[in-house]
């Protein structure tokens, strides 16, 4: 059963709303005024609030604001209820965030209809999706209907390539992103020499090429190529916008799924350009291990010196020389395939820590 929290100071409009919303089956409390409001929303926990604005004790804009500022009621729906004198309130109300609102006196039917049209909402951006292809199809699939984009429920087919294939290349149309379901890429770009230089590697639960999809050249800016035998869930360029761009908290909620970690993209970046080459090594070789690109044991996936050496921004002769001074301070050993093992992980983060 559904909660909802009616904060109102009129006691006929109280006890009328309460009881319509009884008879819905809601389970209803009631307060009379914003103060006695903002504790039993605490208490109460309501799935969506329904508050008048003009009170005594505490306005319904001192409501919304004391709630908003507490991470445990911030994210409950808010419906304002204004009488048709109080237009200027209701912008106000609205600019402040609030999620609907209901002029009074106002339908049963209304009433209804904008409490289970936020209940919905509210449901659906609260839901966590795992980062596989099957949370990423309940997602879209979740998401179309919300938005009622219905050519977009379709389930996205895996698509399988061969370790050292292709997925994408740079200066290809960007019709796609796609989601890493099992297995391992890299991604690389050329510079103006022709030389290759790796910008990420990605694992399973990783996304890649959505930021090309988004660009303005419309190009893939980078070549994706597989390292492992891969997986991967293909999603057009069409549905991705849409999703992205037609709704706010929908796009606010893909965005978050999509985006892999774009602040820590920045402080690669930084450390690219102000960290030795060996704070760089030891810091690349953390980020791979967490990955499971690296491990503790004969596991991991080949990484051949020159990726490695494209990874961390020098050249290759560089690269194995540090990851030779590694494996003589027992750092790292090395395994069958070219793999890395990380043999003293504390050792390693006092290098990436401090250089």
């Amino acid at each position: 059963m559904k909660k909802v929290l009616l904060i109102e100071d009129n006691l006929d409009i109280r006890e009328m709303t309460a009881e319509l919303l009884e008879l819905e089956h809601y389970e209803v409390i009631t307060a009379e005024n914003g103060k006695i409001g903002v504790e039993k929303a605490k208490s109460f926990m309501p799935d969506v609030i329904l508050c008048d604005i003009m009170m005594p004790e505490l306005d319904g804009y001192g409501v919304f604001n004391e709630l908003s500022e507490d991470s445990n009621t911030a994210s409950i729906p808010f419906i304002f209820l204004t009488a048709k004198s109080e237009k200027s309130d209701l912008r106000k109300g609205m600019t402040l965030g609030a999620d609907d609102y209901l002029t009074k006196p106002f339908e049963a039917e209304d009433l209804i209809e904008a409490i289970e049209a936020r209940i919905k909402k509210s449901s659906f951006l609260r839901k966590e999706f795992s980062r596989n292809t099957k949370g990423i199809n309940e997602f879209i699939k979740e998401a179309s209907k919300f938005q009622e984009l219905k050519d977009l429920s379709e389930d996205r087919e895996l698509i399988h390539f061969k370790a050292k294939e292709a997925i994408f290349s740079e200066g290809g149309m960007a019709y796609n992103l796609y989601f890493i379901q099992r297995g391992e890429v890299k991604t690389y770009k050329h510079n103006e020499n022709g030389k290759e230089y790796i910008t990420g590697m990605f694992k399973a639960g990783d996304f890649i090429g959505q930021l090309c999809v988004l660009g303005s050249s419309g190009l893939y800016t980078e070549t994706a190529v597989a390292l492992s035998n891969c997986e991967v869930c293909c999603i057009p360029k069409k549905e991705f916008t849409q999703l992205l761009f037609n709704n706010k908290e929908v796009s606010n909620k893909f965005i978050g799924m999509v985006s892999n970690n774009v602040l820590h993209m920045q402080e690669q970046l930084m450390g690219m350009a102000f960290d030795t080459v060996r704070k760089r090594a030891a810091t690349a070789l953390l980020e791979l291990y967490d990955k499971g690109l690296v491990k503790d044991e004969d596991l991991g996936i080949s990484i051949s010196r020159e990726d490695f050496a494209g990874l961390i921004g020098t050249a290759t002769e560089t690269a194995i020389r540090v990851l030779s001074s590694f494996k003589e301070k027992g750092i790292i050993e090395l395994g069958t395939s070219r793999s890395i093992i990380l043999a003293d992980r504390k050792q390693l983060q006092q290098v990436a820590d401090f250089g």
